[in-house]
């Protein structure tokens, strides 16, 4: 949980950043694009998980 919050203060502080400096946020800035990153983790997390199966 902590490693959770810390990321989202960088996150908050990285928006900051940029959108005062007026550069394009470092992220997509859609829900498509959002939904493409949980896609990859959670394709890793399944990738992790087979490759444990097929491992015992």
């Amino acid at each position: 949980m902590k490693i959770a919050i810390i990321s989202l203060f960088v996150g908050l502080v990285t928006g900051l950043i940029f959108s005062f400096a007026k550069l394009p946020l470092p992220a997509p800035p859609t829900l498509p694009g959002v939904t493409g990153i949980f896609g990859i983790y959670a394709g890793s997390i399944l990738a992790a998980k087979i490759m444990e199966m097929m491992s015992k």
